[in-house]
């Protein structure tokens, strides 16, 4: 028996490749399916089954493609329903794997189709239990995905209550629960950077196990929770309803354009310009009206929260031979229409003669000194309202990159404003995108509220939060 967690940082997501005699399972895959094939391949295995925890909203699965090219079966639990061949398990069914055998254990909660994978060896003995988003490894699934006009957030809570304590805390202790996600996901709000544990231990730290009763446990599970991004329900209409070939979307986006072809393209397709380059080179030197989101950070989930129109057109400015990843990025998260990217990228632009644009980029000193010249500055804080409340600049407001959308007619196009995050990422996405927007006096403060800590700038302070918040 082989059991393989496939871990992708920027999505904090966790796909399973299982493995026993010659038949292999794939539990919740990525969108790009080849390197579970390819896996398969190399260990003489057969993909038989693929497994769906339930209809993510955090990314589009490989479930569809991977059964085109695999001829595995995909398996859903109980409830779901789908657009494209599939089975629907029934609760306490049976699945047999090589010489292991994988249990279907419907935990409703998250989701009215969430399902947990009970793996029990050859022996028939428990080995580990896979959870999708029904039990974190420090946290519980948010309750709040539901669909208006069926059950209330508080509902679902107490029906995953149920669920936790009558299919899965009845497990032995010594079992492996294996999760969907790790820190930095938004489908949780307190998940630990461990991406997997035993069931005992979680029942003595994850605070969600921990309560006193059902009433707590929704009131604890409930209790600040942030709007889902905007993205969410795209990606679980995707997921249940199917969406186009992988190879084809990126087959469409790998187009590279000159830069006169990549303007006129911009100009007649009313692509968005998305620049996905470290926050500080696109700082030195953009083309007008693109947006930064940096491949170096959680690119895919950024995207997802701010660009509200999955068929956007999207034209991309990567670094030399980063248009495949972007492209690959962008479609685990449903964003297929990359139309094309500028051949030899921001150098190619500027061989070219073509203009450019620029944003202030000022250290933690210089924004110290314009503060003490004038102490009205407009600062404004996009960190997520949680950072906000643990610490902050006593003359920042709170601004949170996650709703730009709507605070940004709050902004006086002709004013100045200093930016800043944690470290410098989200500030300047909010930087690009209010200078596309028309404001042109944004000043992003480099290293962030992490270098303002280190200066006698007055702040107020708050007792951290037990809620571990990231992004």
């Amino acid at each position: 028996m082989k059991i393989e967690q496939i871990y992708t940082g920027c999505l904090a997501e966790a796909a399973y490749y299982i493995e026993s005699n010659g038949e292999a399972a794939i539990i919740d895959p990525l969108r790009e399916v080849q390197p579970y094939l390819k896996k398969a391949e190399q260990a003489g295995a057969v993909i038989k089954y693929i497994f769906e925890t339930h209809f993510h909203a955090d990314f589009v699965s490989g479930h569809v493609d991977l059964a085109r090219h695999s001829g595995a079966k995909i398996i859903y639990g109980p409830t779901a329903v789908t657009n494209f061949d599939s089975h629907i398990a029934a609760d306490a069914e049976v699945f047999q794997l090589g010489e292991v055998s994988i249990k279907v254990l419907h935990t409703p909660g998250h989701t009215p189709e969430s399902t947990t994978y009970l793996l029990s060896d050859k022996e028939g003995r428990p080995y580990c239990i896979f959870t999708g988003d029904t039990l974190f490894i420090g946290d519980v699934g948010r309750p709040d995905l539901v669909q208006k006009g069926t059950q209330t957030m508080e509902e679902m809570a107490g029906v995953l209550y149920d669920s936790l304590h009558t299919k899965i805390l009845t497990l032995p202790d010594d079992i492996l629960v294996y999760p969907a996600h790790g820190a930095g996901s938004s489908c949780g709000k307190n998940m630990s950077k461990e991406t997997f544990d035993t069931l005992g231990n979680q029942k003595e730290v994850n605070y969600a196990l921990k309560a006193a009763s059902r009433e707590d446990f929704i009131a604890e599970v409930t209790e600040g929770i942030l709007p889902p991004p905007q993205y969410f329900a795209k990606n679980a209409a995707m997921n249940k309803f199917g969406y186009a070939s992988f190879a084809d979307v990126q087959k469409k986006g790998m187009v590279p354009f000159s830069p006169e072809d990549f303007e006129v393209t911009a100009n007649h397709t009313g692509a968005l310009l998305l620049d996905t380059r470290d926050p500080q080179q696109f700082a030195a030197g953009f083309i007008p009206r693109s947006i930064n989101i940096g491949l170096g950070g959680q690119f895919a989930p950024w995207v997802g929260a701010l660009i509200t129109d999955l068929k956007q057109p999207l034209l991309l400015i990567v670094e030399e031979g980063k248009a495949e990843e972007a492209i690959t990025r962008l479609a685990r998260v449903g964003y297929d229409y990359t139309i094309g990217y500028l051949e030899g990228g921001i150098t190619a632009w500027k061989e070219a003669g073509k203009e450019l644009d620029t944003i202030a980029s000022v250290s933690v000193k210089d924004f110290e000194t314009a503060l003490s010249a004038h102490p009205d500055l407009s600062v404004m804080d996009v960190r997520k309202p949680g950072e906000y409340e643990t610490g902050h600049l006593e003359t920042a407001a709170s601004r949170p990159l996650d709703y730009i959308n709507d605070w940004t007619n709050e902004i006086n196009p002709s004013g100045s404003y200093y930016l800043h995050c944690a470290g410098g990422y989200r500030s300047m996405i909010a930087a690009s995108i209010l200078k596309a927007r028309g404001v042109e006096n944004v000043i992003d403060i480099a290293g962030g509220y992490a270098a303002i800590k280190a200066t006698d700038l007055k702040r107020t302070d708050a007792i951290a939060s037990t809620q571990d918040i990231r992004s």
